[in-house]
């Protein structure tokens, strides 16, 4: 499966409208391809919320993936699931066997010996961050740059862009040999979220 190359990453804090309605906005702009965070809402309120995200997807053929959550991405089915760096590649391993064969499994990593791991375990992508500095997770780590993103082509592994990403540098992750760039701050908490997803997808494809 070709993995549309602008993925958008929940997070409902800060944002001044609600998640559905970003989400919807972006998806009018071009958004297919959504990894809903927010792992603080209870199981039954993230699980509705998933089931109305893939509403709203499905009729542009878009794909919702589940963060951190295997069983929920089973129940509401959602298109697969985003694993956070410490399920490393047992949980790769057994997301697979879980979700099946279809499925989209995501992996966040940090560094590009996480990328070799996840593209060895079977991930079907991962994140690659920091990247830039980033007002998301400020202090997450040292940037790690797009010589970063040109090492971790090698893994042959569809890697996102992630932190820091806006409008300007977006195209030169591309141009390094992202597969994409994953962005939450720049279109959940900015006033215009489809004129965002417009803005990115046009530097990107």
């Amino acid at each position: 499966m070709a993995l549309p190359p602008f993925l958008v990453v929940t997070d409902r804090h800060g944002a001044d409208r609600p998640l559905r309605e970003t989400v919807r906005a972006a998806v009018a702009g071009g958004a297919r391809f959504v990894w809903l965070r927010d792992r603080d809402l209870g199981r039954d309120v993230r699980r509705d919320l998933a089931r109305d995200l893939i509403a709203i997807l499905a009729p542009a053929g878009g794909h919702l993936i589940v963060g951190g959550d295997v069983e929920l991405a089973a129940e509401t089915e959602a298109q697969g699931v985003h694993l956070p760096g410490s399920a490393g590649a047992d949980g790769i391993r057994a997301a697979r066997q879980s979700l099946g064969a279809a499925a989209l499994i995501g992996f966040s990593a940090h560094s590009v010996a996480e990328i070799a791991a996840a593209a060895a375990a079977g991930a079907d992508y991962a994140t690659l961050s920091p990247i830039f500095p980033t007002a998301s997770k400020p202090g997450y780590g040292p940037t790690l740059g797009l010589d970063a993103l040109r090492a971790a082509t090698v893994h042959r592994l569809p890697v996102f862009a992630l932190g820091g990403i806006n409008e300007d540098n977006a195209r030169a992750c591309r141009d390094a040999g992202a597969a994409g760039v994953a962005v939450m701050g720049g279109l959940m908490r900015g006033p215009d979220p489809r004129g965002a997803a417009a803005g990115f997808l046009a530097r990107l494809i």
